[in-house]
């Protein structure tokens, strides 16, 4: 019963000490006073389907109770090998981040490998482009259509809208090196060469990165935001994302692409959360720094899109 005990003790810390432990369950499991008691009194066992519905209720979590320290539970994102899978997985991910973040107290932190998806959201040519992507590495038997006929269905919007909003109403933490966007040039690149993009195209892609890097640029400045960028050159960073809210820690660590697995594990969670303290503590933090280090940052990676801008365009002079 030792279990059962455990299970109790977390119910017990949930409700108020003047309501009715026995009253409790047997309302929410729908069972007499009788059955109740004989489950709290541990002379019969919660069913399997009493415990998930207990724990669900009281927003208990099973793995922090019952897994072994060295062991993680963790849910999983949908797998993406269509245009339909992976409208599930921004509906579905949207729901999940709308719900977390709905407090204002709410923060996230953000380890950015990569452009933090939240910066695709806005329906300009790369949001398509990111989704031709994502949807050209994810599944090898998509068949190999130019950026120029890949349409991308509507419905996306209002889901992608929704982790806009999430994502701007919400405390932000993100930390970025100096290789962060390097994967969405060099994405830019490859399909270029690889015939599957225009040279007009190419090069409004490479226009509308930059429009990102001012905007975060802008972002760092305004006073009135609930945005922090930070400059760490000292780790690789993992793409990892930490939602905290009063209640819990949520942590998203990425396995694919766009695949992540979700935990909110206690330990785990917590071990994430100091790390991310212990990176931001060892890096630069550029809403807070002068105008020389923060220039220097944004200015590298203007000069790094220009850079590829005119590789591009030499590739088609070479031509003539």
């Amino acid at each position: 019963m030792k279990h059962q005990e455990s299970f109790l003790k977390a119910i017990r810390s949930k409700i108020s000490k003047s309501n009715s432990l026995i009253d409790e369950i047997a309302s929410i499991l729908e069972i007499s006073y009788d059955a109740s008691h004989r489950r709290i009194s541990q002379k019969s066992k919660f069913s399997i389907d009493e415990t998930i519905k207990l724990a669900n209720h009281f927003n208990i979590s099973l793995d922090n109770l019952f897994s072994q320290k060295e062991k993680v539970i963790v849910e999983k994102t949908i797998e993406i090998e269509s245009l339909k899978d992976m409208l599930q997985y921004f509906k579905a991910s949207a729901q999940q981040v709308e719900i977390l973040t709905k407090n204002p107290k709410t923060k996230l932190y953000y380890s950015a490998k990569d452009i933090p998806l939240f910066y695709f959201m806005d329906g300009t040519i790369l949001s398509k482009f990111k989704a031709f992507v994502w949807l050209n590495l994810l599944n090898t038997n998509q068949k190999k259509v130019s950026f120029e006929n890949f349409v991308i269905e509507e419905s996306f919007t209002e889901y992608m809208q929704t982790l806009k909003k999430a994502y701007e109403n919400t405390t932000v933490n993100e930390i970025w090196n100096d290789t962060t966007i390097n994967s969405s040039l060099q994405q830019i690149l490859y399909f270029y060469e690889a015939g599957l993009l225009n040279l007009k195209n190419a090069n409004a892609l490479c226009k509308d990165l930059k429009r990102i890097i001012n905007l975060i640029q802008a972002k760092c400045n305004d006073a009135n935001n609930n945005f922090a960028l930070y400059y760490n050159e000292l780790i690789l960073l993992n793409n990892n994302m930490l939602i905290e809210t009063e209640e819990k820690l949520t942590m998203f660590v990425p396995y694919t692409l766009l695949g992540y697995f979700i935990t909110d594990n206690e330990d785990s969670c917590k071990n994430v959360h100091q790390f991310f303290k212990q990176q931001i503590s060892n890096s630069i933090a550029l809403g807070q720094s002068g105008i020389k280090e923060q220039n220097l940052f944004f200015n590298r990676a203007i000069r790094k899109i220009d850079y590829y801008l005119e590789k591009i365009n030499s590739q088609v002079d070479l031509l003539f």
